[in-house]
Parts: structure tokens; C-alpha cells; sequence
């Protein structure tokens, strides 16, 4: 095995970096760097070296890492959905839980008062003003049911609410995941008209940004409560003022400050804490770790954001080629015409695509010539060639 230097943008928790296997070292520089290990660290204006041929994302959401300039670069970005499920779960539960009833003004006024000799006696009358109600019996609406909101949808079902989901892309693993009890909603208005707690857990692109504005808000029952522990940019957040001012949503919980949600009326503003619990900190990076390191070794793809997903096991063939490059007609016949030409029998292969991009992988049965990646960079659309050798890349 080749030896190869990780570069970590933020840190990492050390039960990831510890699977790391002999040969693979940490580096304080990313100009060396194969890989690299990032959270929440903003790449967008990031130089990349030469030699950079993945980043992984210890976590879900990758609106910190430029995907496009990425793709075009020739490098596979990785993220580890699902590994901080639970944690952001137990959030979403805390949240509904603090908009229901005022445990945060009841700790608040015993801590105010807590110069009080008869505070004992006092609490009984005051504990009136944070009175609430409990979740059992109220509506839920999941939009999302990727692995967080699945997880929201089952809990809530035990918790003895009733829940509606939305999600025109639901997985199969998530349909199997689902519980029969939650309700399928076919249009996202069903949700807002129904549920006294609606909670949003979709990606961040340019099509969820401002997804809950006035139209739907509007749409909302009188006195709902918004959660978002997805992105703050899915909320129109002046819609939203305005919507809590009048009293239309009667709270928003969300787990995103910003400087407009740290000054609304009636918002719980939680400091970004969905992931931060050790469990998912250690979950992420073990995640990302195998990740990185089985694209660097085999070439395998699994959980990419900008190339499409490719798993031929571990590397036993006498070589193996990775090749990044243009979803374009004729791409497929050209390379393996390539090898035909160089009399290079091909044992197993794959080829997928993703949007504007596609991978090959190639096991061949015989050694390859020195000059292999250099001529297969000269097919037109191709924008990297990896050539790995008895899980050398």
C-alpha cells in the first residue's frame, strides 16, 4: 500500500483517525494532502493541490465544500448520512418538548429567584405561567424522511402523536425503515394544514432555499409550531418574523442562529447543537474515515455527493483503473476500446453517472503499461485517471 497524508480541516475525533490503516499519516498541510477530513470548515475558497483526490465530510450537509469546482478537479466529496441521525432525533424531540411546555422560563424564573427564603411555596403560584401542553395527541408533519426524518416520524409515533410525512424522493430504505402508523402525505400543503408541530429535515440546494416563506406559512394552522434542524436557509426568516409577531406560528425552534432568529419573538434559538454530542462526533468520523480510505485504496465510491455510487470490493485484480469523467455519449465504448487496442483484457467493470458526471472502474487481468494514465487522460471528457495496483491508487 501506498503511504498517503490526510490533511484535517477541522478536528477529528480520534476514534475515526485511528482507523486509518499502516501507511496513512496525518499532515498539517494540505499541499501534500490525498485526502482530506472536514466538518463544518468553509472550503468554498480553498486552493486545491494537484494532488487532492478526495474530501470527506464528517457529517450531512455539504454547503461549506464547493461541489462543482470539486467535480470539475476530479475529486469524489463524501458525506455521513445517518451517522448523526440519533443525535439530531433526540434534538427535534427536546425541541417539540421545550415549544409545549416553558421548562426554559420555569428554570429561568427559579434561578431569578433563587434568593428567596419561601421559594418552595412561591413556585406553587408561579408555576402557572409555564404551564403547557403535552404531545400526546397532536399532529406532526415530517417533511423529509430521509434518515433523521424517519427517525423524528418513529419517535413521535411512540410518543403517541399522530404523524403525517412528506417526501416525493423516499428511499427504499426508508419506506422499510418508516412505520405503517405515519400517515403519507401526497402534496406538502396536506402537512401545513394539518399539523400542530411541523418539522423540516431536507438538503440545502437551490430549490429548498426559502421553502417555508409566506405561502406557507399561511397555510399553516393557527398556532403551530415550526421546527428546522436541517438549515437555516430553508426558512424565509422575514415571512417568519412576521408570522410569530402575529401569532400564526406560535413558535419557532430552530437550531441555526442567525442574527435575524437570535432577535425573533417567541423563538428558541439553540446554538447549533443538532450533531455536537459525542456519539455522533465519533460516528461521523469512523464513517468518513472508510469512506476516504476505501476510495483511496479500491476505488470505491459510497456516499458521494458529486460522483455517482460504484463498489467492485477490494482491489484483488492484477490492476485496477479508476476514471472520472463527463456524462457523455460515447465515453463508455472509447475506454474500453482503449483497452481492447492495448490488448488489456478487462475482468470486471463498472460505470454509473450522476448528473454532469460519471466513474468507470475497471479491474484488468494483466499488468498495464507505464503510460496507461497518461493516454487514457487524452480521451476527450476525461477528467482524472486513478490507476490502482493490488489496492495501490
Amino acid at each position: 500500500m501506498k503511504d498517503r497524508q490526510i490533511y484535517c480541516l477541522n478536528n477529528i475525533a480520534k476514534v475515526g483517525t485511528d482507523c486509518f490503516r499502516k501507511g496513512y499519516t496525518l499532515t498539517d498541510s494540505i499541499e501534500d494532502a490525498a485526502g482530506v477530513l472536514v466538518r463544518s470548515a468553509d472550503m468554498k475558497e480553498t486552493a486545491f493541490p494537484a494532488g487532492l483526490r478526495a474530501i470527506a465530510r464528517a457529517g450531512a450537509g455539504v454547503n461549506n465544500i464547493p461541489l462543482d469546482r470539486c467535480a470539475e478537479n476530479g475529486i469524489v466529496v463524501f458525506n455521513t448520512p445517518g451517522a448523526n441521525a440519533n443525535s439530531v432525533k433526540e434534538l427535534v424531540l427536546c425541541g417539540m418538548l421545550l415549544a409545549s411546555r416553558d421548562v426554559a422560563g420555569g428554570i429561568r424564573w427559579v434561578q431569578d429567584n433563587a434568593g428567596d427564603e419561601n421559594i418552595a411555596k412561591t413556585t406553587e403560584k408561579a408555576k402557572k405561567a409555564f404551564a403547557g401542553n403535552e404531545l400526546k395527541g397532536k399532529t406532526l408533519g415530517v417533511i423529509g424522511l430521509g434518515a433523521i426524518g424517519v427517525l423524528v416520524a418513529n419517535a413521535a409515533v411512540s410518543l403517541g402523536m399522530k404523524v403525517y410525512g412528506f417526501d416525493p424522493y423516499l428511499s427504499v430504505k426508508s419506506a422499510w425503515n418508516l412505520s405503517p402508523l405515519v400517515i403519507h402525505a401526497e402534496k406538502i400543503e396536506e402537512i401545513y394544514a394539518v399539523s400542530d408541530f411541523v418539522t423540516i429535515h431536507v438538503p440545502a440546494t437551490p430549490t429548498t432555499k426559502g421553502m417555508v416563506g409566506a405561502e406557507a406559512l399561511a397555510q399553516m394552522k393557527e398556532g403551530a409550531v415550526l421546527l428546522n434542524f436541517a438549515r437555516d436557509t430553508l426558512v424565509d426568516e422575514s415571512a417568519l418574523a412576521q408570522a410569530l409577531e402575529s401569532g400564526k406560528v406560535r413558535k419557532y425552534v430552530t437550531d441555526f442562529p442567525t442574527p435575524a432568529s437570535a432577535r425573533m419573538k417567541n423563538a428558541l434559538v439553540i446554538p447549533h447543537l443538532g450533531a455536537s454530542t459525542e456519539e455522533a462526533e465519533d460516528n461521523c468520523a469512523v464513517m468518513a474515515v472508510e469512506e476516504l480510505q476505501d476510495y483511496l485504496d479500491n476505488g470505491n465510491i459510497h456516499n458521494s455527493v458529486n460522483y455517482p455510487e460504484i463498489n467492485l470490493g477490494v482491489c484483488e485484480a492484477e490492476a485496477r483503473v479508476g476514471i472520472l469523467h463527463r456524462n457523455i455519449p460515447n465515453m463508455l465504448s472509447q475506454i474500453t476500446a482503449f483497452f481492447g487496442s492495448q490488448g488489456l483484457n478487462i475482468e470486471n467493470m463498472a460505470n454509473k453517472s450522476r448528473g454532469n458526471y460519471a466513474y468507470t472502474l475497471l479491474d484488468i487481468s494483466h499488468p498495464m503499461p507505464h503510460d496507461t494514465v497518461e493516454r487514457l487522460k487524452e480521451i476527450d471528457g476525461v477528467i482524472r485517471v486513478r490507476r490502482i495496483v493490488e489496492n495501490k491508487g
